[in-house]
């Protein structure tokens, strides 16, 4: 894939096919103390290296290898293995069921399974010894050579398994270090699932590859994360807004992450009352970032400028961004006109195993999302094209923006926008409502509430209240789900 070196107002790009070279996971001088901790178990950086090495020496030569990545100390050695021999990592999430298994292993080609055996495998489980050591060296293998081979979530059909580079790795974390001023001194903490690109990628290998120590919760508990930053030192971490949300509403925790530098907020729009209260209790707005299994990562708010919450900041450095109407055309750089999302540059992966290329021209991806951009390159993700681009009375309505009115009313605990059919309309903007406790504000209120804070042509032309959203393992609200008769 070449990439042309620039496009005007797309954002800065390193040049075609830009990306580090060099070792992934690069040597770092051995500090006092555990390099990474998940839970109770932990490994300085020399033991890690030694573990993994002896999981290289049984994997070298396969030509992909699956991974039960729970969240354990076995998982990073593991993963760590892999990518010393050169070998794909295809990462298999421990509550995944028999049939998605099998799709995994047979789609990836995967020779052997690290970590406990699972029902009805297909290939050889070796389990996972953290105190074996090995002194073996394998060569570098080259940076275009795949490093991961992870599935996406197969919402329009079987998962697809997107092939990951190790230079489009090496080049998104590079990127982050770079926008959140991420080194060696820094203590990265979360509790985050290993076989997503937030967990593992961003949350394993970057602070293998930055050289920070990382300190995984197990679960992302509020008290959990308040302890990793009184106790262990914290000072970056990651979250979903879920994450936050529920540390913003433990006010002691949220206070106990005072000390730390710098928190994060990622997978999911963060609403702007939980940035706003964890900002009043722990005196720290979070950034946030945008990426995909595709992408990595793009997009990221740095940690030395203003924090705006609800955007997600402009692209790394060696990526490029733009957002077009349906001809194609750059909508209007003005922060509010909603267009589809396409990047191109590093972090890009190399397309779905065994299916065709799936870029545009000259290089750009379109990601199936729908954001804004301001006038200083600076985005905001309005949400998915299928489920949050709203065609309502000749309007381009994102809707994103009608939650964050919704949120701002005091009564709203939880909302979800979505457009279902309308014979006038084509689409009418139905918002599902979770009241916090006690409250009883109507739907006529709620709507009057959203036509005030923005043009009426975006307010809900219908309030549905409901005790809960449907939300998938990482948090994320399952709008699919709220577009059937029987939602």
């Amino acid at each position: 894939m070449t990439i042309p070196a620039d496009v005007p107002g797309a954002g800065p790009l390193a040049g075609p096919e830009a990306g580090p070279e060099g070792p992934l996971l690069p040597p770092h001088p051995a500090a006092d103390g555990p390099a990474v901790t998940v839970g109770d178990a932990a490994l300085g950086r020399e033991e890690l290296f030694a573990a993994a090495r002896a999981v290289a020496g049984r994997v070298h030569g396969a030509p992909a290898v699956a991974v039960r990545a729970a969240a354990d100390l076995r998982t990073v050695v593991a993963v760590t293995g892999c990518l010393l021999a050169g070998v794909p990592v295809v990462p298999v999430g421990p509550d995944s069921g028999a049939a998605e298994r099998a799709h995994l292993l047979a789609d990836s080609r995967a020779a052997l399974w690290l970590g406990e055996p699972a029902e009805d495998l297909p290939v050889e489980a070796v389990p996972v010894e953290l105190g074996a050591r090995s002194s073996a060296s394998y060569p570098e293998p080259p940076a275009g050579s795949t490093a991961m081979i992870m599935y996406t979530s197969g919402t329009t059909g079987p998962p697809k398994g997107a092939l990951l580079s190790r230079r489009a790795v090496a080049a998104g974390l590079d990127g982050l270090a770079d926008a959140w001023a991420w080194t060696p001194d820094d203590v990265l903490v979360h509790g985050l699932p290993l076989f997503h690109v937030h967990g593992l990628i961003l949350g394993v290998l970057g602070a293998l590859r930055v050289g920070s120590p990382l300190v995984h919760t197990v679960r992302p508990k509020p008290a959990a994360y308040a302890e990793a930053v009184t106790g262990r030192g914290g000072s970056l971490l990651f979250g979903v807004p879920t994450v936050w949300s529920r540390i913003a509403a433990e006010p002691s925790a949220a206070r106990a992450l005072g000390p730390a530098r710098l928190l994060v907020s990622g997978s999911a729009p963060l609403p702007l009352p939980v940035a706003r209260d964890l900002a009043a209790l722990s005196g720290r707005t979070p950034v946030e970032r945008y990426g995909m299994t595709e992408t990595i990562i793009t997009l990221a708010q740095r940690a030395d400028q203003e924090r705006r919450p609800g955007w997600v900041g402009p692209p790394i450095r060696g990526v490029q961004a733009r957002v077009v109407d349906d001809a194609g055309r750059p909508v209007p750089a003005d922060g509010s006109t909603p267009g589809d999302l396409q990047v191109r540059g590093a972090t890009l992966f190399d397309g779905y195993l065994g299916r065709p290329d799936p870029l545009i021209a000259d290089g750009w991806f379109p990601t199936g999302d729908v954001a804004a951009v301001d006038a200083g390159g600076h985005y905001r993700i309005v949400g998915r094209r299928s489920t949050d681009l709203i065609k309502s009375g000749g309007y381009r309505i994102g809707a994103g923006e009608i939650e964050a009115a919704l949120l701002g009313h005091p009564a709203v605990a939880e909302t979800a926008v979505v457009g279902l059919p309308d014979p006038d309309l084509g689409q009418r903007i139905v918002a599902f409502v979770v009241r916090k406790d006690g409250a009883d504000a109507g739907a006529e209120e709620l709507i009057r509430h959203v036509a005030a804070q923005l043009s009426a042509h975006k307010r809900p032309r219908e309030i549905r209240f409901v005790t809960g959203l449907p939300r998938n393992h990482m948090g994320k609200v399952q709008k699919t789900a709220l577009t059937t008769p029987a939602a």
